[in-house]
């Protein structure tokens, strides 16, 4: 896999969750803050206001979708003077009941939420995501997002069989498409970053070499060659954009990979070394106990109960 997908791949766990509202004005709901979460706010029809806790209001309009990657708490409102309803709303329960009213709502959103892995497991390029991803609807823009939302909104506003199964699906690929609208809204010339990384033909390379051949026995000039630089200079150009040398990435991502395997498969502990590129599995669990704090063994045991 290539490492955007992966990002989707190892990022949560569980089900996500879901859920469309109707909001008739005067309207203003509390979203709490959800640790170790991402949350997703699209509107779907009418504007509104999106205040987040200690930040400036943001006016939001229709077709307009906001990625919340850390899990903050932020009030929706018809407008920021709006006197707030503390009772939090919350993806995957009932919406709360409209005030009486013969006439249709003002406004309709969406909203997800994803619970992550431990922070360990969490992606880097995650970690280094703003507070608030805003992506406006703009005509022309982001078609694939749009059409995304356009098939979210309507397996919630009506379900029919085989919706609990195209939900998930569908917020990945949303969540997918705004990943992909943010990098490529990041400037050509960034100097570093994830986007940077992603769009860098050299450090590219050498990532997408990481995530689809993991079990391969990677050395720094074996990425080097992969990418059409040098040792040196590649060691330098991949640590200045990820953030970390390469093969402390290649380190990190063969033992999240294995995590998942561990938590998600009933494979053999042999069998998960060498998925990740170690030759034996006592290497395997003396690498796996210093990057998790705990053996593998131990590690599935716990996932499990």
């Amino acid at each position: 896999m290539d490492p955007l997908s992966d990002v989707i791949t190892v990022m949560r766990t569980g089900r996500p969750r879901s859920a469309r509202f109707a909001w008739h004005a005067p309207w203003a709901r509390w979203f709490g803050p959800v640790p170790g979460a991402v949350g997703l706010q699209v509107v779907v029809r009418g504007g509104c206001w999106l205040i987040p806790t200690g930040a400036d209001p943001v006016s939001l309009a229709t077709g307009d979708v906001v990625f919340l990657p850390h899990g903050r708490g932020h009030v929706l409102a018809d407008s920021p003077t709006t006197p707030v309803r503390l009772t939090a709303c919350e993806p995957g329960v009932p919406p709360p009941s409209p005030s009486p009213s013969t006439e249709p709502p003002t406004t309709v959103t969406l909203c997800g939420a994803y619970e992550l892995r431990p922070t360990r497991s969490v992606h880097p390029m995650l970690l280094a995501l703003p507070e608030i991803v805003h992506l406006p609807a703009g005509t022309g823009q982001h078609p694939h997002l749009r059409a995304a939302v356009d098939l979210l909104g309507a397996e919630l506003e009506h379900p029919t069989p085989g919706t609990d199964a195209a939900i998930p699906a569908l917020l990945d690929t949303l969540l997918l498409y705004v990943l992909r609208a943010w990098i490529h809204r990041q400037p050509p010339d960034a100097p570093t970053g994830w986007a940077a990384a992603l769009t860098d033909p050299a450090v590219g390379a050498a990532l997408h070499a990481i995530h689809s051949e993991t079990a391969h026995p990677w050395t720094v000039a074996g990425l080097a060659a992969r990418s059409g630089l040098s040792r040196a200079p590649f060691a330098r150009r991949f640590t200045a954009l990820v953030g970390q040398p390469p093969l402390a990435y290649l380190t990190w991502w063969r033992m999240t990979t294995a995590a998942r395997l561990l938590r998600d498969t009933s494979a053999p502990l042999s069998r998960i070394a060498a998925q990740v590129g170690y030759s034996s599995e006592f290497a395997f669990s003396a690498a796996f106990k210093r990057s998790h704090g705990t053996p593998p063994g131990r590690y599935r045991s716990s996932a499990s109960s």
